[in-house]
């Protein structure tokens, strides 16, 4: 099962200094976990948002990591070339400690997409394979149809439709099976969705 999704910035932006990090979108999937049961909903909210920054945080770093070993900049999108943008991607994997934010032992798959980040937090059981070819078509329809690296995307205004998408490729937090059949109609169905 997933455990969330997250949308965030991983390089300095320009309203952005160069620490600090931007989570645009943020799903998480589940009930709600035991730990901190006296807290009132406004503590629990609270601590729910700074575990999704430390995930944040740690991706950053992981994409900092990854793009110094290979040499490559963050640069800025040209609207028109997201697949191009999708295929020079960064990408990587790393495991969180037993209950260091979640109540088990998690995976984070994580996109690097230019100045975005793209992230989902597994159980560590799950098919690693089938979460990265869910992640990819999640961030390749965030920015082909919500074209996110757009000057003046934004994400929080189009957050329904990342919802709507979201419902459709992970249906509370479960990984599916595409076949290529099942995989085109839902590009014709969020085409559409998105063009209204």
């Amino acid at each position: 099962m997933v455990l969330c999704f997250l949308i965030h910035t991983v390089c300095p932006v320009s309203a952005l200094s160069a620490g600090e990090i931007r989570i645009l979108y943020a799903r998480v999937f589940g009930p709600e976990t035991g730990d901190g049961c006296d807290f009132t909903p406004e503590q629990r909210r609270l601590v729910q948002k700074e575990k999704l920054h430390v995930v944040a945080r740690q991706v950053r770093s992981a994409v900092a990591l990854s793009r110094e070993a290979s040499g490559s900049l963050c640069t800025e999108a040209v609207l028109g070339e997201e697949a191009v943008a999708l295929g020079e991607a960064d990408r990587g994997v790393f495991s969180l400690g037993n209950a260091e934010l979640f109540p088990d032992r998690s995976v984070v798959l994580w996109l690097g997409v230019q100045s975005l980040a793209f992230t989902l937090v597994c159980r560590p059981h799950e098919n690693l394979l089938l979460a990265e070819g869910a992640l990819r078509d999640i961030a390749r329809h965030c920015l082909e149809e919500l074209r996110l690296l757009g000057p003046g995307a934004e994400v929080l205004l189009k957050s329904d439709r990342v919802d709507t998408l979201l419902h459709r490729l992970l249906p509370h937090g479960q990984l599916l099976f595409l076949n290529h059949r099942f995989a085109s109609s839902l590009d014709k169905e969020m085409a559409s969705y998105v063009s209204k």
